[in-house]
């Protein structure tokens, strides 16, 4: 079922000696707002952990490598296109579930054969019938890829794309946003960052690798319930987004990923009837340290959630939330996350079966 509720979530993670979110144009240091020593962590790189994790878990992905090969947009999508036409079972299921579709393609074809890819790639190499049939064209590429998404491609039902391709001129606004993570607190970076790379038997090479001593980050997102009509994104799908953020990180352990451990994970669900949002809820939350010793774990800080815990219970009144669902790591120090909200647990570790 395509979900109908608006929500908003809040992840954090820890990060202790690596490097979570390298910045190109600073010699892939961590990403850092100088002015106040916070590390920032970009969405594109938390979508790609949660990609590549559902890649592996056999779902298939639109923004992705062919054959370990970046490819434009245009290609994947010729690509995935052609698997469908060539699939006549799939392919036909698809006009009994979509009449729509089923009139595009009659309008558009030639032919009442079932080969449809070759039926497809004539008419489109015909210079001449795509003058004449470019609305039809643009109108069936409309309706098929859309169905594609909502059949197989489950990045773009969660984070959505602009489809830059010839033939296709709909953006798919995701349901799923994230914001850029940020440290809620000032961080170090290791002022040592000098390794030696043994290339071969014969000499060495010098490189850099830039790490963190410490940092707690927190992304804050929304789902929203107008989005998930238009990529169809399920119920279904927002509880595998909530494992792939938590499992995709656990599972990139590259060498400068190391040490990124999720925290935790809030949600706040609400009403069917309720549009709004709370907003970022980071802000409601309270993070004390002593400035005066450097931070090297969560046991030198104190999250406080009672401000949200509060806000939470106040919108609850009103009958604006539905309910509230989380998850923490089973094994943190509990003695420096206070007071979180009452919510419902979801085991975020349980293993994602896909199929």
């Amino acid at each position: 079922m395509v979900l109908t509720q608006n929500s908003d979530f809040i992840f954090g993670f820890e990060a202790t000696m690596t490097n979570p979110n390298g910045d190109p144009d600073q010699e892939n240091k961590p990403r850092m707002d100088y002015e106040t020593s916070t590390v920032l962590v970009s969405d594109v790189r938390r979508k790609r952990d949660i990609r590549d994790f559902l890649k592996q878990k056999g779902y298939p992905i639109f923004v992705d490598t062919l054959a370990d090969k970046k490819v434009p947009m245009d290609k994947m999508f010729e690509t995935i296109r052609d698997q469908w036409l060539e699939d006549k079972e799939a392919f036909e299921k698809l006009f009994q579930q979509n009449e729509e579709l089923l009139r595009a393609w009659n309008s558009l074809a030639e032919s009442d054969g079932t080969n449809y890819k070759e039926i497809y790639l004539k008419l489109i190499n015909d210079k001449e019938k795509v003058r004449k049939k470019k609305s039809m064209i643009s109108d069936f590429n409309n309706l098929f890829l859309t169905d594609i998404i909502k059949k197989s491609l489950i990045d773009i039902r969660l984070f959505g794309s602009a489809m830059a391709i010839e033939g296709i001129t709909r953006t798919y606004t995701g349901p799923v946003q994230v914001t850029w993570g940020y440290s809620l607190h000032p961080a170090e970076l290791v002022k040592s960052n000098t390794i030696t790379t043994i290339m071969n038997d014969d000499a060495s090479n010098f490189g850099k690798k830039h790490k963190l001593y410490y940092a707690l980050i927190a992304h804050y997102g929304t789902i929203n319930k107008y989005s998930a009509k238009l990529t169809g994104m399920t119920e279904t799908d927002r509880q595998l987004f909530r494992k792939s953020l938590v499992q995709g990180m656990m599972s990139n352990q590259t060498d400068s990923k190391q040490g990124q451990t999720p925290l935790f994970y809030l949600e706040v669900i609400y009403q069917p009837e309720f549009d709004g949002y709370l907003g970022d809820l980071r802000r409601f939350l309270t993070v004390t340290y002593d400035e005066q010793k450097s931070i090297r774990g969560l046991h030198d800080l104190q999250v406080d959630f009672t401000q949200l815990s509060k806000t939470i219970e106040e919108m609850k009144k009103k009958d604006y939330i539905d309910m509230v669902v989380g998850w923490v790591h089973p094994f943190a120090d509990m003695n420096h996350i206070k007071n979180l909200p009452k919510y419902e647990m979801v085991d975020l570790w349980a293993p994602i079966n896909n199929g």
